[in-house]
């Protein structure tokens, strides 16, 4: 199991609840994190204290003086993560939630002491150099995974207070198998493992069931997803692949195209995002409409998708120094 050190840009990752949760998440999927540093912190992301102070983070403050304090953060920032390496033989992963391209000489550090480095960014703020040094590199919006159906608001307060029902339960385990690096499939032990990581007052009693194994039995004869095995006394999870085929796939057309786009756009914005990189808007819309191709709305390219909307009001196509194609949310 990997054992990380993550260290955060706040100012790159939005300072928002919902997105640092997210990146916890994605990290803990992969194994502990050992340790935590935020950096650039200031009275206007008090939101975060209960996030910071339930994963014990250490907070660096942002101290206004000069104009290279964010340069100051991005040092003390390398500085902490060579000694962590070469201090704390515990630690063997790394994360590193900024795309700033200054980073590119410490990732590079890491990798040569055997370490292995898990980059996290905003897509309008990532630098290819530093995206192509990280052993491994996600997106920020891809990490959040915003949905083009958000959670109504009345339920999300409830959501926070109680604990997860079965439906909440079974999509966490899926998304738990699908980051596997086993191939989609985990011991039980070690699934459960995961759940804790992720919530620490997880109990299958709670649910209902005396063991672990009757949860998951539980789980997969009600939701269909999880394929559960017993052999030898070892409980192997994975997903189960069989498609249903009456299921009706959402189709794209050119009388509802706008409003699917509309809808993922506000996604974003709820979720903290001012700008994001067309192929990130094009992924989202792909997982929730497989069969999209620009033709079958009257487009060439996707780009052309992009100034349509922009002629519409619903974003501003924008290009960065690296002459990235970016949207400027609206």
């Amino acid at each position: 199991m990997a054992k990380f050190a993550l260290f955060v840009d706040l100012e790159n990752c939005g300072a928002k609840v919902a997105t640092l949760n997210s990146i916890l998440e994605k990290v803990k999927m992969r194994g502990d994190i050992l340790l935590g540093k935020v950096y650039g912190y200031t009275d206007r992301f008090s939101d975060l204290k209960e996030v910071l102070l339930s994963n014990t983070f250490t907070v660096v403050p942002s101290l206004r003086y000069g104009i290279a304090q964010k340069n100051n953060a991005d040092i003390q920032l390398v500085i902490d993560a060579l000694e962590v390496a070469y201090t704390n033989e515990l630690i063997d992963s790394f994360c590193i939630v900024s795309g700033d391209s200054d980073y590119v000489p410490l990732v590079g550090k890491l990798k040569g002491m055997g370490k292995f480095v898990l980059g996290i960014s905003r897509s309008e703020a990532a630098s290819k150099v530093f995206i192509n040094a990280c052993n491994e590199f996600q997106f920020m919006e891809t990490v959040g995974k915003t949905s083009v159906k958000p959670v109504p608001k009345k339920n999300r307060a409830a959501a926070a207070e109680e604990i997860m029902d079965e439906a909440e339960l079974n999509k966490l385990m899926c998304t738990a198998l699908e980051e596997s690096s086993a191939g989609d499939e985990m011991y039980a032990s070690e699934l459960k493992g995961v759940i804790k990581r992720l919530r620490p007052d997880f109990n299958e009693k709670a649910y209902g069931c005396a063991t672990f194994f009757k949860l998951l039995t539980k789980l997969s004869a009600r939701f269909g997803d999880l394929h559960v095995e017993n052999d030898n006394f070892n409980v192997m999870v994975s997903l189960n692949n069989v498609s249903d085929s009456a299921e009706v796939i959402p189709q794209l057309t050119k009388d509802n195209w706008r409003d699917a786009f509309a809808a993922q756009l506000q996604a974003y914005k709820e979720g903290g995002f001012d700008r994001v990189n067309p192929s990130i808007l094009k992924a989202d819309i792909l997982t929730s409409y497989p069969d999209f191709a620009e033709r079958t709305i009257g487009f060439k390219r996707f780009s052309d998708v992009m100034k349509q909307l922009e002629k519409d009001g619903m974003l501003v196509v924008e290009m960065d120094e690296q002459k990235t194609m970016l949207i400027k949310l609206l």
